[in-house]
C-alpha cells in the first residue's frame, strides 16, 4: 500500500500556519465573552455553596456578583499577561489560579482551611502538568508558537 509522502514544510514548520475560521470580531468577543460567563457561573457556583441549599438572600447576591467580577477581572489579567511569560512561569500563573479558584469555591462549603488548600494545591499540581506539556510541546525555548 502506497502512502503519500508529506509535504516540504508541512505543519512542523517552513512558515506554514494553520487556517483561522473565525473573524477577528469573533474573536476579540471571545476574548471578554468567556470570562464574563465563567465568571457568572463562578459566581454562582460560590454563591450557591455560601449559602449551602438554604434560602437566597440580598447578601447572598451581592456575594455572588462581587465573585463573579472579582473572577472576571482576574481571568481576563491572567489571559492578558500569562502569554508574555516564559512557559514555565506561564504554565505556574495559569495552574495557580485554577487552583486558587477551585479551593476558594471548595472554602465556601464550610470544609477547613488546610482540606480547601490541599485541593487547591493538587488542582494547581495537575493543571501546571498538563499545561507545561503543552506549551513544551507547542513552543521554542523562547516562546514562539511550532506548528
Amino acid at each position: 500500500m502506497a502512502h503519500a509522502a508529506p509535504a516540504s514544510g508541512g505543519m512542523t514548520g517552513g512558515g506554514t500556519r494553520l487556517p483561522d475560521i473565525f473573524s477577528e470580531r469573533v474573536h476579540r468577543a471571545a476574548r471578554y465573552g468567556i470570562p464574563v460567563v465563567l465568571g457568572l457561573v463562578y459566581g454562582y457556583w460560590a454563591a450557591a455553596n455560601r449559602r449551602g441549599g438554604g434560602e437566597i438572600t440580598g447578601w447572598n447576591i451581592l456575594f455572588g456578583f462581587v465573585t463573579a467580577i472579582a473572577f472576571i477581572v482576574l481571568c481576563i489579567a491572567v489571559a492578558t499577561f500569562a502569554p508574555l511569560l516564559k512557559r514555565e512561569l506561564h504554565s505556574l500563573v495559569k495552574s495557580a489560579f485554577a487552583g486558587a479558584a477551585i479551593g476558594f469555591l471548595y472554602s465556601q462549603t464550610g470544609e477547613s482551611v488546610l482540606r480547601s488548600i490541599a485541593l487547591g494545591v493538587a488542582v494547581t499540581a495537575g493543571v501546571f502538568v498538563v499545561f507545561f506539556y503543552r506549551y513544551y510541546t507547542h513552543e521554542d525555548a523562547e516562546g514562539n508558537r511550532v506548528y
